[in-house]
């Protein structure tokens, strides 16, 4: 039988604390010698006439990527997931995490992608975030008022003590909203700022969480001693810090070869010389993170297929051991 996790059961079953291990011992694992896969292509748009043979289909609003394999040492599962995404449409992001046994890939859960994606991509960027910033740094800045953002702060609050939160969002009203929740949920001075730069004026730490194709930040707007995550740049053409902000920046990535194919440093024109290391030989003390307290650090990941096992293991243990989990038999 396969397990169905939905949303509010993910979010029932998890807490942000047992995420964070879990990823941890990811990053630390050396894991199989099997390379993250990410598929990824635009969706054509609904009504759109079959082009002649040749012609290019006009992509539409939304785009589709696959993930494969999630596989981390130690766990016996792997994971597929397949989204879509459209920035327009609420949610934004819409897709399955399919979970299976590693021994004879017998389906054992599926999970919504859109839960999995927002607490693994927001807690894995909490742990590096904590990692590469100054270890005073308390006020943070988020562009981006979605559930990324949301993820990192919740994550980020159980790291370290935060001071002040500055919000900004194309959306004022969301911007507003997210503010005014996160100032009862932190119990700290939360103000909005209505453009990124202003936003970044005000943070040691800087959290980019958006849909944008054109740099919101460039060099000089970075300050020493500050923190940095983009999480936008994790397909084509996504860009949220410009090329001379990387370069200026101690630049650390999730994955390597991903982040030149299709994450930060690709997308700004970079090639892999441009970032220091990744976050794993970090951790593991094979490549120093912050050095000095005005040192600018930057973490610039991708996303990686194993993250979602990360979190799809222990919810499918917990749903499991629960018993009380929606089933189905998909070769009845």
């Amino acid at each position: 039988m396969t397990l169905l996790l939905t949303r509010s059961l993910i979010t029932e079953l998890l807490d942000p604390d047992t995420v964070m291990a879990g990823l941890h011992a990811g990053f630390l694992a050396a894991g199989p010698d099997v390379r993250p896969l990410r598929v990824r292509t635009d969706l054509p748009r609904p009504g759109t006439a079959t082009p002649r043979p040749g012609a290019a289909t006009p992509p539409g609003p939304g785009t589709a990527t696959a993930l494969l394999p999630g596989v981390i040492d130690g766990i016996p599962a792997y994971t597929v997931k397949v989204n879509a995404k459209f920035p327009d449409a609420t949610p934004a992001l819409r897709g399955l995490v399919c979970l299976h046994d590693l021994a004879d890939g017998e389906l054992l859960a599926v999970l919504d992608s859109a839960t999995v994606t927002a607490w693994r991509t927001g807690l894995a960027a909490a742990l590096a975030t904590h990692a590469l910033a100054a270890g005073h740094a308390g006020s943070v800045s988020v562009v981006g008022a979605g559930a990324q953002a949301r993820m990192v702060l919740q994550g980020l609050a159980r790291l370290r003590e935060l001071t002040r939160l500055t919000v900004c969002d194309t959306d004022p009203a969301r911007a507003a909203a997210f503010a005014a929740e996160h100032e009862r949920l932190l119990g700290i001075p939360v103000e909005t700022a209505a453009e990124p730069r202003r936003a970044a004026s005000r943070g040691d730490i800087v959290v980019l969480a958006t849909w944008s194709r054109s740099p919101l930040l460039d060099a000089s707007d970075l300050r020493p001693g500050m923190h940095v995550t983009t999480l936008g740049a994790d397909e084509p053409g996504k860009v949220e810090l410009a090329a001379d902000a990387l370069r200026h920046a101690l630049t650390v990535v999730d994955d390597l070869e991903l982040a030149v194919a299709m994450g930060a440093l690709g997308n700004s024109g970079l090639g892999a010389d441009a970032a220091h290391a990744s976050l794993g030989q970090v951790l593991h003390g094979e490549r120093p993170g912050r050095e000095s307290s005005d040192q600018i650090t930057v973490y610039a990941p991708v996303g990686l297929p194993w993250q979602d096992l990360a979190l799809a293991w222990p919810v499918y243990r917990a749903a499991a051991g629960a018993g009380a989990c929606p089933q189905v038999d998909f070769l009845a």
